[in-house]
């Protein structure tokens, strides 16, 4: 049994440790990263670092190595992969899940501005602040170049690359933040507008908290459409039941994702 998994996201990696903790004797598992982040945290298991060319590579990739799982865990903006998955997996006659976490939700106190695409969040700013809190990560910054008239507070992983706002101050983190550094980020930098994608899970979700308490507006970009008709989980535990219940005339042993051995 082979089980090919898609991106180097936190419920990726969490995958990653149930499945090697929980499979049975002989089977082999790979997690495929899309090479974006440099230093990427890795899963355990084997790993593959960068593309497949497009859906028809990842057909072959799934055919020569003998998959007979692929699991899409990949980031919800990561939408290309997603729909080259699905061909891939249809191709290859490949059973294939797609592991999405919850979008985020806005509660009582919440200013949210829903936004369809970068450009359409950058629109919206100049009517909602002037020192702006960025957290879309490094690429689409193009989106926001000609904004000249606004100074951006920009946090990635790595360092992003032109073109950008000329009014731009790096800073370079990784989550999981708390809510005490959050408030504290917005407090120090006078930050009076926040932008996110709507990525969902709870890594970097304080920065909506902090707004909240302190009434910021949020300019929240949706997330981009997925293939229709793939089964999906909301988390790592829903993923392993579901290859159990998938591969159980396979005899796979029916341990407890939940309490690890050892």
């Amino acid at each position: 049994m082979h089980v090919l998994v898609l991106g180097g996201t936190t419920e990726a990696r969490r995958l990653a440790e149930l499945l090697v903790e929980v499979f049975p004797a002989g089977a082999r598992l790979t997690s495929s990263l899309a090479g974006r982040v440099a230093g990427p945290r890795l899963p355990p298991g084997e790993v593959r670092i960068g593309g497949f060319g497009g859906a028809d590579g990842l057909a072959a990739w799934l055919r020569t190595h003998r998959v007979d799982a692929l699991i899409d865990a990949t980031h919800p903006f990561a939408g290309t992969i997603s729909f080259n998955a699905a061909a891939a997996a249809a191709g290859a006659h490949v059973p294939l899940l797609a592991l999405r976490r919850p979008g985020w939700v806005p509660g009582a106190g919440d200013d949210w501005h829903p936004a369809g695409s970068l450009a359409e969040a950058a629109a919206a700013l100049p009517a909602l602040g002037r020192r702006v809190f960025l957290t879309t990560g490094r690429m689409g910054l193009a989106a926001f170049a000609a904004l000249d008239e606004l100074w951006f507070l920009m946090r990635s992983v790595d360092a992003p690359e032109a073109p950008y706002p000329a009014r731009m101050e790096v800073l370079l983190d990784r989550g999981p933040f708390t809510l005490d550094g959050e408030r504290e980020l917005l407090r120090r930098h006078r930050i009076d507008v926040v932008v996110t994608k709507d990525s969902g899970g709870a890594a970097t979700a304080p920065k909506l908290a902090a707004a909240r308490e302190a009434r910021i507006p949020v300019v929240v970009v949706r997330r981009p459409p997925v293939p229709p008709g793939i089964p999906v989980v909301d988390g790592p535990e829903g993923a392993v039941a579901w290859l159990r219940e998938h591969f159980f005339r396979q005899g796979w042993a029916t341990a407890d994702p939940a309490q690890p051995s050892g």
